[in-house]
């Protein structure tokens, strides 16, 4: 099993949730204001007058196969809303109870 971390632009929340859905994800946990910044192109969100956006996360635990259909959505939205888009990242689940 792997987790899946994913950081969004809260303007992307709906089309995170809708893809959560379509790949049949039912299991995850959702953080609505979640402060950072992007180590490629992005700006601080802060939520702040300065930094005023913010984003969200989720992390779900899924089988390994899913991994690609996950992360090819969420590449999908990154292009597809460059600048407010997307990140995955996916580390090894060794145990849960």
């Amino acid at each position: 099993m792997k987790a899946v971390f994913i950081v969004f632009s809260q303007t992307n929340i709906e089309r995170i949730e809708y893809m959560l859905d379509r790949l049949e994800i039912r299991g995850f946990t959702f953080w609505e204001e979640v402060q950072g910044c992007g180590t490629i192109k992005g700006e601080p969100h802060r939520g702040t007058h300065t930094w005023p956006e913010m984003n969200s996360a989720v992390i779900t635990i899924v089988e390994d196969e899913k991994i690609p259909e996950i992360l090819q959505a969420v590449k999908k939205l990154g292009i597809r809303f460059d600048g407010v888009g997307a990140r995955a990242f996916v580390w090894n689940i060794e145990a849960s109870v």
